[in-house]
């Protein structure tokens, strides 16, 4: 920043943005940011339509690639009382949306005020400065200006979404995908002469959560897409195999991923699981039945990981689709998730007894609750083999997220019970925007533990290539 008449007057992009503000600091900070910066992108987990590479056509239009598909920027808008149909987001009812992308445009310009200072902000500055060469903050004066600079490079070769998965240096990125998927899209990446890795991601939410809409209809689609009874514990079982197998011969899956509403785990006798499944299948679970299914199918998970070596990720705590109204209007995954209190020493244990010490096993915890790291995640991960711990998830995407995380989790975990970075976004643009934070976080952290004379810098250098780079690609087998 450089005083003029004044005041301080702020580039888009700070050069030392999230660093240390202590001057030799800083300085060994931005050494260490300077030796992984350039390093290739892994992004293991995220949502990134896989057809945007499939098909390889033009992003329509601005809002078609910042506002519609970003729940982190329209439920800031929506807490303001602006509506999610003024904003495009399409309706699961079937009703009349905002369909005209300047006007919305003009309304997330003219609001985008309410960014400041959240990580939404930096990541949408990012990808203005870095992506399309803006250097102008987004306000409701230039909002027609900057719109039309972003749609005419749309049109563009050369930002196409093969042609920015390049740009963005991205080695290798993974998208979610449920059970019943057939992976067409995976399947026309595969086929196409595009050399760019992206893999898919087994979620077999929809046959696994009792309390998943049509769920028993879900797993009698199952059954008919492996060729197995899904109406008998063994076969649903047999079904799930199948399936995974399937995920990494077509969709190059090298992990399964689970969403719950808890960590509970269950160790259950094939006679109980199959009888809680029945009930299951019959809708007569009772919210403790449903859970207890859940836990018990984290198990089953973790038992075919072992024989087929995929990485078991739970994203466990969040309290989804709190609004009924947004859910029932607009269908899931609109912004109204919230982080909800969670235990996982008590409810992992059954999992933990049954494979907790198998060295080939990775199981990748990720929280949304704060208060577990330090007493309960990172002492499990600090001493169980098969367990890591996740990178901050969702709410914690965000420097002070982030440093709390280092903070509270390496001096009982170290570094190498963690798996570096991932950006689970389906906001394409600011994949590289979200890497860059975590590797300026990072270096700031251990340039402060070289400054505190806990890590020599030649270690630093070292930790700060595993954190960004080496450790995601030991956790998934890339």
């Amino acid at each position: 920043m450089k005083p003029i008449e004044g005041r301080y007057i702020m580039a888009l992009l700070h050069k030392d943005r999230l660093l240390p503000i202590d001057g030799p600091t800083k300085e060994v900070a931005r050494d260490l940011y300077d030796g992984i910066k350039d390093l290739p992108i892994i992004s293991p987990h995220g949502h990134c339509d896989p057809s945007w590479f499939a098909f390889n056509n033009s992003f329509s239009d601005p809002v078609s690639l910042f506002v519609i598909p970003d729940h982190y920027v329209f439920r800031m808008l929506c807490s303001q009382g602006i509506g999610l149909d003024q904003l495009g987001v399409p309706c699961a009812d079937g009703s009349k949306v905002e369909e005209d992308p300047r006007k919305i445009w003009r309304l997330f310009a003219e609001n985008f005020f309410l960014l400041r200072a959240t990580p939404s902000a930096m990541w949408l500055e990012h990808a203005f400065q870095e992506v399309f060469g803006i250097d102008d903050p987004l306000s409701k004066n230039n909002a027609d200006e900057i719109y039309n600079h972003i749609d005419a490079c749309l049109k563009r070769d050369e930002f196409r979404p093969r042609a920015l998965f390049d740009q963005f240096n991205i080695e290798t990125l993974a998208t979610t995908e449920m059970a019943l998927d057939d992976l067409g899209h995976h399947k026309t990446i595969e086929q196409s002469d595009w050399c760019g890795k992206v893999i898919t991601t087994y979620r077999p939410d929809n046959v696994v959560d009792p309390d998943f809409d049509n769920f028993a209809d879900n797993v009698m689609n199952f059954g008919e897409l492996t060729g197995e009874d899904t109406a008998d514990w063994i076969g649903y079982l047999n079904a799930h195999r199948i399936r995974r197998m399937y995920f990494k011969q077509v969709g190059g899956a090298t992990a399964s991923d689970h969403g719950h509403p808890s960590a509970r785990t269950e160790n259950l006798s094939t006679q109980v699981a199959s009888q809680l499944f029945q009930k299951a299948l019959k809708g007569t679970c009772t919210p403790k039945e449903a859970d207890a299914f859940r836990g018990q199918m984290l198990t089953e998970m973790a038992r075919m990981s072992i024989d087929d070596g995929l990485t078991l990720q739970i994203h466990a705590g969040s309290h989804r689709n709190h609004s009924k109204a947004i859910l029932n209007k607009f269908g899931r995954d609109k912004g109204f998730d919230v982080p909800g209190k969670i235990e996982f020493v008590e409810s992992l244990k059954p999992l933990l007894d049954a494979f907790g010490l198998e060295k080939d096993l990775r199981i990748i915890l990720f929280m949304l609750d704060e208060t577990t790291q330090s007493k309960e995640l990172a002492p499990l991960a600090g001493v169980y083999p098969a367990l890591r711990i996740g990178p901050p998830w969702w709410f914690y995407d965000s420097y002070e997220g982030m440093m709390r995380f280092r903070e509270n989790i390496t001096e009982t975990a170290g570094f190498y019970n963690t798996v570096g970075f991932n950006d689970d976004t389906r906001a394409f643009c600011s994949i590289p925007a979200r890497h860059d934070v975590a590797r300026r976080v990072d270096a700031g952290y251990l340039a402060k533990l070289v400054a505190m004379g806990r890590l020599r810098l030649s270690e630093a250098h070292e930790v700060a290539r595993d954190l960004s780079y080496e450790l995601v690609k030991a956790a998934y087998s890339f």
